[in-house]
């Protein structure tokens, strides 16, 4: 926060020191910042490295209220006025086909893209997916096993997930090398300065998915692009670029989440050895385990962007129209007035209505794929190599800077 912003007299931040909310410093551990927040400026604003003003919105209540909020909005274009919208960061034109994803469009659009595409990733593709996960899993444990040691992120909890997407999305088997190096340079985009380095990557990543969808149109096959390509409601099916965006919508998504899941849950049970033994001991407790670390980790620190439509009142701190507000998840994960001890990790928590997935019309489409996956890997991991272990001191362990997700650069074992 810069010292030119003033706020209401409610809101005190006079012993809340200003931080980068998207550095890897923060993300090693954000938890204590958003319980001073809960207790002392529940609405607080924060300052972006783009240099844009966000509100965090701290305690759980208010949380889940800003998630089912239409008043928050989350197509830019339905908040700002047009002096704010000539503002807004500029777009290149070859990106602008990305927006049309539904995380970032509104009702009725957002609703109508949900029902297309709610009909193409069933609970049944899903299911159908579970063998396929478990086989992986022990693949990707077989070629490390000799070595004794590994990179739990490059080696495991990366490849997994985005070979299931891979193979969901119907993406051929000889081309994974390159899907997924360039998925790795997408991501990457959300938290690299210079977006310009990536224009060529992300263009040939664009015309490679546009090249499948034109295949699928003339060929179809039995996967998630054939049948994005067939949705219908009534008359009515997917664009071009509205199946583009859906495509990398869930390659993100559908990955990211599970990744940091893996990643930092793993991390999470070797510094808690009582809560991985009774993991060992009781393999039969791996749902409510996952559900436990979905909250304690948080995979998705904060909700994806979201813009207030008018003035907004929260806690006696009124949030302007068209200004950012990003909703804490890890910090309503945390609330004291919803879960008992929420610092400690306990993987036999009950009534653990935790909000990692979000709440409302935007509530992940992919959470049941995530926790199928976090549940096969975590459980195959722990269960194949009884004496993992952290291969440096836990504070040498590297987290990602990025905005919105909460993840490891790296995680060195060994077993």
């Amino acid at each position: 926060m810069t010292k030119k912003q003033t706020l209401p007299a409610t809101a005190s931040t006079t012993s809340i020191a200003p931080v980068d909310i998207t550095s890897a410093k923060f993300k090693a551990n954000p938890f204590s910042f958003y319980a001073q927040l809960r207790a002392e400026a529940p609405v607080f604003p924060v300052t972006l490295p783009t240099k844009q003003r966000a509100w965090l919105v701290t305690r759980y209540d208010d949380v889940l209220s800003v998630l089912k909020d239409k008043r928050f909005a989350k197509d830019r274009r339905n908040a700002m006025t047009p002096e704010q919208l000539k503002k807004a960061p500029w777009v290149p034109p070859m990106f602008k086909p990305l927006e049309r994803n539904m995380l970032d469009l509104d009702s009725p659009d957002h609703t109508r893209l949900r029902a297309l595409v709610h009909k193409a990733f069933t609970p049944r593709l899903v299911e159908q997916m579970r063998e396929q996960v478990q086989v992986l899993a022990n693949e990707l444990l077989d070629k490390v096993e000799p070595k004794g040691s590994m990179d739990l992120i490059a080696d495991f909890a990366l490849p997994l997930p985005l070979t299931v997407i891979g193979r969901i999305l119907g993406v051929p088997v000889q081309d994974n090398h390159k899907f997924h190096r360039w998925t790795k340079t997408l991501i990457s985009g959300g938290t690299n300065r210079n977006l310009f380095v990536l224009i060529p990557s992300i263009m040939g990543f664009m015309a490679y998915l546009k090249k499948l969808i034109k295949e699928r149109r003339t060929r179809p096959q039995d996967d998630l692009i054939t049948a994005l390509v067939q949705a219908k409601e009534g008359s009515d099916q997917l664009s071009e670029d509205e199946v583009l965006a859906m495509i990398i919508l869930l390659l993100i998504a559908g990955h990211e989440t599970t990744v940091n899941l893996i990643g930092s849950g793993t991390l999470a049970l070797l510094e808690h050895p009582d809560q991985l033994a009774k993991l060992r001991n009781e393999p039969t407790l791996i749902k409510p385990a996952i559900e436990e670390l979905l909250r304690f980790v948080c995979p998705v620190e904060t909700a994806t962007e979201r813009y207030a439509s008018e003035d907004i009142t929260i806690e006696g701190v009124t949030i302007p129209r068209g200004e950012l507000v990003l909703a804490a998840i890890g910090s309503a994960n945390r609330d004291a007035d919803y879960f008992d001890d929420p610092d400690t990790l306990d993987i036999t928590r009950e009534n653990n209505k935790h909000l990692a997935f979000g709440q409302g019309v935007h509530y992940c489409l992919g959470a049941p794929l995530s926790r199928l996956e976090g549940q096969i890997a975590i459980s195959t991991l722990i269960q194949r190599m009884p004496d993992l272990r952290l291969s440096i001191a836990p504070e040498q362990v590297r987290w990602r800077g990025s905005f919105v997700l909460r993840g490891l650069e790296a995680l060195p074992v060994s077993f």
